[in-house]
C-alpha cells in the first residue's frame, strides 16, 4: 500500500454544473439509508481538495476555521469572519456545506440573521450546539455549560421559521455527554429538539470508545436522523456505526491537522538545512496550485476579453 505521502488524487476534470448534478443535497445525505460522510474544510482551498477527493459534502468546522485565523475556538472569530470563510468555500465547490454554527453566536435573533445570511450564500445547513454563548470547544480543559433547553429549542424554531429553502437543514448538536449529563437527560433534550423542528441530531462524545454514542443510538426512538463526530473514538469500526443506524459521520478536523503536520515538518527542515532543496520533491508543485486555482479558465477568458491576447 502506498504511504500517505505517496498518495495522490486522480484529478478528473469535472465542470461545476456536472458536480451539482452528480452530488445529492445535504438533506438527502442526512436522510440516506446508508452511512454518509462529511469531510472538514476551513477555506476555499481545502474545500476544493475535499470535493476533488470525492466527498459528497463538507463540514465547515468552527475549530478549524478559527485555527486557520490564528484564533481559539471559543467565539473569538466573529460570525462575519466565519461567513467570509464559508463564502469562499461556496464559491469554490458545488457539494453541500454544513456550517458548524457553534451556539448560534447569540440568541434566537442572531440565529435568524445567520440563517438568512447562509441561505443567501448558498450554504446548505447549520449545526447549532446546546451550550451557552460564548461557547468553548468541546475538547478544551474547561467546564462546559449547557444552554437552557427551552431557550435552545427557541433557537431551533427560529432557524426553521426563518429558512426559505425547503432543503436547508438545521441540525441540533447535543453536548450533554461533553458536559457530563446522563444519557436520560441527553435523550430528553433530543426529543425536545426534534419537536422544535431539528432536521437531524448530532450527538457528541469525547470518550475514546463509542459507548455513549452507541448507547444513545440504541435508545433513540425519534424520527430525526443521527450524526456523529468520531474524533476521539476514531478506532471504532465504521460498520459499527452503520449497524447502529447512524446517518452521517463527520471527519471534523483532519484536513487542518494534516496541513499543520506538513507545514511544521517543512518549516523545520528548511530551518535546519537553510535551504528548500531538501523538501522540493515532496511538496506540491506550483503547477498543481495553479490547477487547483483553475488558472486555465482565466487564460481562456483573457483570450476572449483582452485585446491582442491571441
Amino acid at each position: 500500500m502506498n504511504t500517505f505521502e505517496d498518495r495522490t488524487i486522480n484529478h478528473t476534470q469535472v465542470t461545476r454544473a456536472q458536480n451539482l448534478e452528480m452530488n445529492p443535497s445535504l438533506k438527502t445525505l442526512i436522510q440516506s439509508a446508508d452511512l454518509e460522510f462529511l469531510m472538514e474544510a476551513h477555506n476555499g482551498l481545502s474545500a476544493k481538495i475535499v470535493a476533488e477527493t470525492g466527498f459528497k459534502g463538507i463540514w465547515a468546522s468552527g475549530l478549524t476555521m478559527s485555527s486557520s485565523l490564528g484564533l481559539r475556538d471559543c467565539n473569538e472569530a466573529s460570525w462575519s469572519e466565519v461567513l467570509q470563510q464559508v463564502e469562499y468555500m461556496r464559491d469554490s465547490v458545488e457539494i453541500p456545506i454544513l456550517l458548524d454554527g457553534d451556539s448560534g453566536f447569540g440568541d434566537f435573533n442572531n440565529v435568524r440573521r445567520l440563517v438568512e445570511k447562509l441561505e443567501k450564500r448558498g450554504v446548505d445547513g447549520i449545526c447549532i450546539e446546546d451550550k451557552v454563548f460564548p461557547k468553548r470547544n468541546s475538547f478544551m480543559k474547561t467546564p462546559q455549560q449547557l444552554a437552557d433547553v427551552e431557550e435552545f429549542s427557541g433557537k431551533l424554531k427560529a432557524a426553521k421559521d426563518t429558512q426559505k429553502r425547503a432543503d436547508f437543514c438545521v441540525v441540533a448538536r447535543l453536548e450533554g455527554f461533553i458536559a457530563g449529563a446522563s444519557q436520560n437527560e441527553v435523550l430528553t433534550r433530543a426529543h425536545l429538539y426534534q419537536e422544535a423542528g431539528a432536521d437531524a441530531l448530532l450527538v457528541h462524545s469525547k470518550l475514546n470508545d463509542a459507548q455513549q454514542i452507541l448507547g444513545f443510538a440504541e435508545q433513540w426512538q425519534g424520527n430525526a436522523p443521527l450524526i456523529i463526530v468520531p474524533t476521539t473514538y476514531c478506532g471504532v469500526a465504521t460498520d459499527d456505526f452503520r449497524h447502529a443506524g447512524i446517518s452521517v459521520a463527520i471527519w471534523a478536523n483532519h484536513t487542518l491537522r494534516a496541513s499543520i503536520a506538513a507545514m511544521q515538518a517543512a518549516c523545520l527542515t528548511v530551518f535546519e538545512e537553510q535551504s528548500v532543496a531538501a523538501i522540493e520533491s515532496s511538496i506540491t508543485s506550483i503547477d498543481e496550485i495553479m490547477r487547483i486555482q483553475n488558472c486555465d479558465e482565466l487564460y481562456d477568458a483573457e483570450k476572449k476579453y483582452l485585446p491582442n491576447s491571441n
